[in-house]
């Protein structure tokens, strides 16, 4: 059992901070402000101290990739060091998020990650990058392929697998069909093969959210399917499952955990569970995260504020 929720300070600083991908992760925002400013030894060092963590590695990685000049200053590094495969690392997810804000080609950020993959075998992450790429440019046979990379060196890779999820999640299928669809069976083994402790214990809730999201945006979004979507009985299923396992397992420790969390909260206000919702709004505290709260076409900030409010009481 979780000890009680610390106090939920809500004020206008607190919220300012809402959205930050870095999430609770103290020491990458100190050392992403640096970065900034074209300082990469403490980013060196940072991921130094990383190591072989890789769920951690991918998300530092990521997110420093995503800072205004970072290919730039990634460039920098590895001229200042030429074998160095976490400069390379970096530089290549620049190019990614680059591709992808179409600031640079998908081709280019391909052989840079292919670069960075093959300077440290072991490491996932330039294949966390190709994989994003593919999410967003690739074939579905290349995106399949880049999630069995990313797997074959961290089987429980939890960025990865809320990627898959949300992919398998946007396929077609029959009317009237989907409690049947592939994107719960997949979320259900993913958790299932995982140890008792795995954040992946909670990619069944992730999936029924992409899953809404999609439907959402297909068929129109109305609060009788909204209704059904998440009282159904696999619904309930894997939103009690999903909240007893945070309640015994609760892993603070995980970089990504606040992820969870939000679509946790999220679909225990569908549900219409809010006084559970209330404790994961105290744990999420201002950490939260554009999805699910945008689903479906919503405006996140705001919706994250109202979901909260009706949790706690304060609407």
């Amino acid at each position: 059992m979780s000890p009680p929720p610390p106090p939920l300070g809500r004020t206008r600083k607190r919220d300012a901070q809402l959205f930050d991908p870095a999430l609770c992760d103290a020491e990458l925002i100190d050392v992403r402000s640096q970065f900034t400013q074209g300082r990469w030894a403490r980013v060196r060092s940072l991921l130094v101290g990383t190591g072989a963590d890789w769920d951690r590695r991918g998300h530092r990685v990521v997110v420093l990739a995503q800072t205004p000049a970072a290919t730039a200053w990634a460039r920098e590094w590895l001229l200042a060091e030429p074998d160095s495969a976490d400069a390379a690392t970096l530089l290549a997810c620049a190019a990614v998020f680059a591709a992808l804000r179409h600031k640079g080609t998908p081709a280019a950020a391909e052989e840079a990650c292919r670069r960075a993959a093959a300077l440290l075998p072991d490491d996932p992450t330039p294949w966390l990058g190709l994989l994003l790429l593919s999410r967003a440019f690739g074939t579905e046979e290349e995106f399949s392929r880049h999630f069995d990379q990313v797997r074959a060196r961290h089987r429980e890779h939890h960025h990865a697998h809320h990627l898959m999820v949300a992919k398998l999640a946007e396929r077609t299928l029959a009317p009237g069909q989907d409690p049947l669809h592939e994107v719960y069976d997949f979320a259900a083994w993913a958790a299932e093969e995982s140890p008792a402790d795995s954040p992946l214990a909670v990619l069944p809730v992730v999936a029924h959210a992409e899953r809404y999201r999609v439907l959402a945006a297909t068929h129109g979004h109305t609060p009788e399917a909204a209704a059904a979507h998440w009282e159904g009985r696999r619904a309930r299923q894997v939103l009690r499952s999903a909240f007893d396992w945070w309640l015994e397992w609760e892993r603070d420790d995980h970089p990504r955990n606040r992820v969870d969390l939000n679509f946790l909260a999220h679909a225990k206000l569908c549900e219409g569970r809010p006084a559970e919702a209330a404790a994961l709004f105290h744990r999420i505290g201002s950490h939260a995260t554009r999805a699910p709260w945008s689903y479906p076409d919503r405006d996140p900030h705001k919706a994250f504020l109202a979901a909260r409010n009706v949790a706690l009481g304060t609407a």
